[in-house]
């Protein structure tokens, strides 16, 4: 008879929770970890976060096996890394669907340029893997939504790798987000809020992630295969501005300080207003007219949920204007470090329940085959929210949306941003 792995195991458990789970101490006591019971994982793409500490590691828990990139400089890099560190050969592959499917893999890590995030999270699904994926979790709004379904379908377990809505002091605000949804929770601001995300709240927005205009061809480096590295976007003559550091100034690859900072930032709103399930009704917009090719700047965005509450990210122009709250109601408002209007609210707070627990042990989800906190339903929202807001910069125009079809009202243009055409024969 041929012996199942537990990689095997869990491949086929799907999304059936264990039905028994046994203590570590029945297998070998506190911290035991058996070698059929250590995880591993590949990371694709191995250029900057991909080989950072926090993601280029070993543990009992999971052991990192292989990595995968175009640029042979970076897989040189990356190898080295591992023979330092873990003290051996990790495999290395150049094209992605080689870690996918390789059968010693559980978890993918997409570490890549946002414009692969969908076609490789929807391979991994099929492949039988989970995924843990770099933020933005897609370039578009309908490739969040086909990963979202694909996940879900093949039963895989997925984690969106941005953190605050349930851990860490949240960048320049001050304060973790539990006093934050106690807080709206209660009632005590009242009802619609107004959130604002600005510097003046505390929040910095990369306005350095923007494109050139005009740029001149130049000869590809020897070790870049240019043509994997577009993959699905359309063709453009190579110049090193658009690859690598600075690939996010441009709309083919991704969508500036707005796409790279705005998971971070709008995430824990979308779960402290209670929205995971929904996306705003109307986006509008102030910015200049954007470069069909060159991510630009931009000044305010402001998005609009049907029952009033607003998400408003000022930019460029926003950074000194005094003392601005960061949450206000009709009741209350909070500024930065949980400054509130609201009398004696830590005491008022204390009396009150915790927010419901959430899943954050993303290793511990995979074996359990529990949701993640941060799963690939949540993140298709709050990634709605970030590309809602690139098609309006884009236009340069208000748009209305409805939150159920998930679509644009009455506008083509921005519809066809929504599902973009890929090159080469790449698609969904």
């Amino acid at each position: 008879m041929k012996k199942t792995t537990r990689r095997q195991f869990l491949q086929s458990l799907g999304g059936m929770a264990l039905l028994t789970i046994l203590p570590r101490k029945v297998l070998g006591g506190p911290g035991f970890t058996a070698p059929s019971d250590q995880l591993t994982k590949g990371i694709i793409g191995v250029g900057g976060i991909g080989r950072s500490g926090y993601h280029f590691n070993s543990s009992d828990a999971c052991r990192l096996i292989s990595v995968c990139d175009v640029d042979q400089g970076h897989l040189n890099k990356a190898l080295a890394l591992g023979e330092k560190k873990f003290g051996q050969k990790l495999a290395a592959y150049h094209d992605y669907r080689d870690l996918i499917n390789d059968p010693n893999v559980d978890i993918v890590h997409i570490a890549t340029p946002p414009h692969w995030h969908g076609i490789m999270c929807m391979d991994a699904a099929r492949a039988g893997k989970d995924i843990w994926c770099e933020k933005p979790m897609t370039r578009t709004i309908g490739e969040s939504r086909r990963v979202a379904e694909a996940v879900a379908r093949n039963n895989r377990i997925f984690r969106l790798n941005t953190w605050f809505r349930f851990k860490d002091t949240f960048y320049g605000l001050g304060t973790t987000v539990e006093p934050l949804k106690k807080l709206i929770d209660s009632g005590m601001l009242g009802w619609p809020l107004k959130v604002t995300i600005s510097g003046a709240t505390g929040f910095a927005w990369k306005f350095f992630w923007t494109g050139k205009e005009n740029l001149q061809p130049e000869t590809v480096p020897s070790e870049l295969d240019y043509d994997m590295w577009l993959g699905p976007a359309p063709y453009k003559p190579y110049n090193k501005h658009r690859v690598h550091q600075t690939f996010r100034g441009y709309w083919d690859y991704d969508g500036g300080g707005l796409a790279d900072m705005g998971q971070h930032y709008m995430d824990p709103v979308q779960y402290l207003l209670g929205k995971d399930d929904t996306s705003p009704v109307k986006v509008e917009i102030d910015a200049p007219e954007q470069h069909p090719d060159a991510v630009g700047i931009w000044r305010k965005i402001v998005y609009t949920y049907a029952d009033g509450c607003q998400i408003v990210l000022e930019g460029e122009g926003y950074e000194s204007q005094g003392k601005v709250p960061y949450i206000e109601g009709p009741l209350g408002k909070v500024y930065k470090g949980f400054e509130c209007t609201i009398p004696d609210v830590m005491e008022k707070l204390a009396e009150l329940p915790d927010p419901e627990p959430q899943q954050t042990d993303f290793l511990e989800c995979v074996r359990t085959r529990r949701r993640f906190a941060l799963d690939e339903q949540k993140g298709h929202r709050s990634c709605t929210l970030v590309n809602m807001g690139t098609c309006a910069l884009r236009l340069n125009r208000d748009l209305k949306f409805d939150p159920e079809k998930q679509l644009f009202i009455d506008d083509d243009a921005a519809n066809r941003l929504i599902e973009q055409p890929m090159r080469g024969g790449w698609q969904m």
